[in-house]
């Protein structure tokens, strides 16, 4: 099969590999129909996140059409269209009980083998996934593939964004960086009854974008800190979802929240050191949380939510190409060419 493999840092490439093969009684093999390349996969290209193998298939957004299934598989047999979230989960471990899929005993992100140990990735024509019946979700010939990539990673991870900050009717949020997993955060927080959304940016795209979707835009060059003020009455917000993963929208966060209130950090940090210091979260009271996205449990809630949104949230990928430009996508991703927001991967 073809598969977008990583050699170096900067360096993919789309190569031809050999299928995988079903390893377990629970295994699947999806023929994949479409992929993304995703703002956490630039995590690996720059290098930032190290120890992955040359040759590892990357990518964590796909979907497809099961080809082939263990014996112990009972529901996703061949022939069923799934979604799939980012991460495997064995759907019966005290942290899958608890809808936190995420950090299931048996969880293995898509992409990711270090040292022979892994999971290959979905940017791929065929995809080996584990705990099949757990992890994949059955959805329909009528569901575009667009909007299953979404649910998968970037809809869920704003959805529980917007949920571990815990945002009630009537909030004032904030929504720092409005890339697709921020935009989406948008619509979280507008269906979840916030008051007023603050949408920051310095792409006036995506300013445009998240102002369509109900939010006020705020220009990141702007007074961002004295304008939030002036708006809460000199409090500042009750909930700051940080989408950048950047030390320095950190800081802006803590100026921006008010006292007692919460930050909300579903983004990768990659920095030595937390930001904040322990006495900046004690003087304002605040609750900061964090974490990968348990986007298996939000699955069937962000298909739904997709399917009656009125926006038309495919237009978050900007580009389409077949799997031979893989390269030429992540590159044109990473270097943030204008227009560029997400790239959609078909297999040709």
């Amino acid at each position: 099969m073809r598969a977008v493999t990583f050699a170096a840092p900067f360096d993919v490439r789309t190569l031809v590999v050999p299928d995988p093969t079903l390893q377990s009684p629970t295994d699947v093999i999806v023929r994949v129909e479409a992929a993304a390349i995703c703002g956490s996969d630039l995590h690996v290209y720059r290098g930032v996140e190290r120890g992955l193998d040359a040759g590892t298939v990357l990518g964590h957004e796909f979907t497809g059409t099961v080809l082939s299934a263990g014996e112990a598989v009972r529901t996703m047999r061949p022939g069923t269209r799934v979604a799939a979230p980012f991460t495997i989960n064995c759907g019966a471990c005290w942290a899958c009980r608890r809808g936190l899929t995420a950090r299931c005993v048996e969880s293995q992100v898509f992409g990711w083998v270090q040292q022979g140990t892994g999971l290959h990735g979905g940017q791929a024509e065929l995809v080996r996934v584990p705990h099949a019946d757990a992890t994949l979700v059955p959805i329909g010939p009528d569901i575009p593939a667009e909007r299953a990539l979404l649910a998968g990673d970037v809809f869920s991870t704003g959805l529980h964004a917007v949920d571990q900050g815990q945002v009630a009717p009537g909030d004032a949020v904030a929504i720092l960086g409005l890339g697709p997993v921020g935009l989406c955060a948008v619509l979280g927080a507008v269906a979840a009854g916030a008051g007023v959304v603050y949408a920051i940016d310095r792409v006036p795209d995506r300013l445009e974008q998240a102002g369509g979707y109900g939010a006020v835009p705020v220009h990141l060059d702007d007074d961002v800190v004295g304008t939030l003020r002036r708006e809460t009455e000199g409090r500042g917000v009750d909930v700051v979802i940080e989408a950048v993963g950047y030390p320095d929208a950190t800081q802006l966060a803590w100026q921006i929240v008010r006292p007692g209130g919460t930050i909300s950090a579903p983004g990768v940090h990659n920095e030595p050191a937390f930001a904040l210091t322990p006495g900046q979260l004690y003087d304002k009271n605040l609750t900061y949380r964090a974490g990968r996205a348990p986007a298996r449990a939000w699955l069937e809630r962000s298909l739904d939510l997709l399917a009656r949104q009125p926006q038309p949230l495919e237009s978050l990928f900007s580009h389409e190409l077949g799997l031979a430009e893989a390269p030429r996508g992540y590159d044109m991703f990473n270097q943030r060419q204008p227009g560029c927001t997400k790239v959609l991967l078909r297999m040709d």
